[in-house]
């Protein structure tokens, strides 16, 4: 697992196909944008652990 700090603007890269970007940072609130292809299937981490069982 990569673990990495990233600030409000910056980003990372999966696969030069999915970007992540750091949208809002607040005293332990997070929001994320994530930009993938349509094909890419993408779900909250509760809803993944429901499928699971």
């Amino acid at each position: 697992m990569l673990v990495i700090g990233r600030k409000p603007g910056e980003y990372i890269m999966i696969d030069d196909k999915i970007k992540v970007t750091v949208i809002r940072s607040n005293e332990g609130d997070l929001r994320l944008a994530v930009d993938a292809p349509k094909e890419v299937k993408i779900v909250r981490g509760e809803l993944h652990e429901k499928e699971e069982k």
